[in-house]
């Protein structure tokens, strides 16, 4: 594998948010199991120092705050949070702080540490501020205040907020705390989409259907969800509005309608028909309007993935007799270029949002295997194990990757670096998980 690649890859922090992303599901209660196989060999060393709270009914909400970040953090696998004794007095973001503060934290093996306190507003809402200091080099790394309502989901959101500003002040790499992951269950005989926060807390119902619901696609201001569904008894492609919960029919054409995939500037979709007689790849405004035909072979065009410059889209055909991947100009000009060619079947391409990397469906001796290919070289490597591992979805950052997969018979999530060196999954024992889709970061 040539240099460039190996660079790319290693710029994921091992173990960065999946597991944060994988934890419990508000599922519990149908015997979630959650397994991190690997995590990061350097740990950060970190201390969060108590917050204090100007009122005590504001207690518990600091708490909350408290608990969350240091969860968030430490599933992570990218932290070692240090045991910390309350402070006399407390420590907060107004401290004058000494010089001998980060030799005193150095010694007690922090390389970070946080201040902060709780205000209450003359308007009933909180006041969290918090300071993060780097005791290697004696920084202060600045902080946030952040407003909000004094109740147990704003402080869920607060928490998110404030991992999010350490993980990437010590990291380098944005958080993702505050993003949300959408996934598809079994309750019973119905299929349930949900939209829960990036910890899992939070899960709400957003479509119930006796039928399946698949192909599950954010919009790029993560405040639509395009997907198929087989309610009417066929596969038709809708746009979901998730504040409203107002649906939009995008394709209820003759035949199936599906695998639609956002455009970047989230304007158009690219859609899957049959109504001409064979699977095509088109793409169409919101509304439906618009359809213009991308490919025009007759064999199986599929599973569209646009370019992150929204140039190109890559999809799945069999016209060379197998299926592998392909690349054409966004308004179907010229001859495809195929872009797979190890191993006779590639397909699923997903483009990381950065452009420089897409993850796929590789099938190796037999198992489906996720794949991730540099788009600049062409190198590929296989991040996991099968052996039916399907849907990939990359992280916003584009270090992670999370997708379907069956384990010992049952539906399950996965996820791993793009490295393939840190994996996670995630599982349900009495009802199957499957179709993920990872949320962009909140705009």
């Amino acid at each position: 594998m040539c240099h460039r690649l190996l660079r790319l890859l290693r710029q994921g922090l091992l173990g960065m948010v999946i597991a944060c992303l994988l934890a419990p599901l508000a599922l519990a209660q149908d015997g979630l199991k959650i397994d991190i196989t690997t995590g990061s060999e350097k740990l950060i060393r970190l201390a969060l120092l108590s917050m204090p709270a100007d009122n005590p009914a504001d207690r518990v909400f600091v708490e909350t705050v408290e608990a969350v970040v240091a969860a968030n953090l430490r599933r992570t696998g990218a932290f070692s949070l240090l045991p910390v004794t309350p402070q006399s007095p407390p420590l907060t973001e107004r401290t004058d702080l000494g010089q001998d503060f980060a030799m005193q934290w150095r010694g007690k093996g922090a390389q970070a540490v946080t201040l902060g306190s709780l205000t209450r507003l003359p308007d009933g809402r909180v006041d969290l501020r918090f300071r993060l200091i780097d005791t290697t080099k004696n920084v202060d790394l600045g902080g946030l205040s952040l407003i909000t309502a004094p109740t147990n989901l704003d402080a869920r959101r607060t928490a998110h907020r404030m991992a999010d500003y350490i993980f990437e002040k010590l990291t380098g790499e944005p958080g993702f705390f505050s993003t949300r992951l959408a996934y598809v269950r079994r309750d019973g005989r119905q299929q349930v989409l949900l939209i829960a926060d990036s910890d899992g807390e939070n899960a709400q119902p957003a479509l119930r259907s006796n039928e399946s619901i698949i192909s599950l696609a954010w919009s790029p201001d993560g405040k639509r969800l395009a997907y198929v569904s087989f309610e009417s008894g066929k596969a038709v492609v809708y746009v979901h509005e998730l504040a409203t919960g107002r649906r939009s029919v995008v394709a209820n054409y003759r035949g199936s309608n599906s695998s639609p995939a956002w455009s970047p500037d989230g304007t158009r979709l690219a859609v899957v028909l049959t109504k001409d007689g064979g699977s095509q790849i088109y793409t169409a405004n919101l509304d439906g309007s618009g359809l213009r035909r991308i490919t025009q072979s007759g064999t199986i065009n599929t599973e569209p993935s646009f370019s992150a410059d929204g140039k190109h889209l890559y999809f799945t055909s069999d016209r060379g007799g197998s299926a592998q991947i392909y690349r054409i100009p966004v308004d179907g000009a010229g001859q495809p270029e195929r872009i797979s060619f190890q191993g006779s079947f590639n397909a699923r391409p997903v483009v990381s949002p950065d452009g420089k990397i897409m993850a796929f469906v590789a099938r190796r001796s037999g198992r489906f295997q996720i794949g991730v290919r540099d788009l600049a070289s062409g190198d590929e490597i296989l991040v996991s194990e099968g052996p039916k591992d399907d849907s990939p979805s990359f992280a916003p950052s584009s270090k992670w990757i999370i997708f379907s997969s069956l384990v010992n018979g049952r539906e399950a999530l996965s996820a791993v670096s793009v490295d393939g060196k840190v994996r996670t999954r995630i599982s349900v024992d009495t009802a199957g998980i499957r179709n993920p889709a990872w949320g962009p970061m909140p705009q």
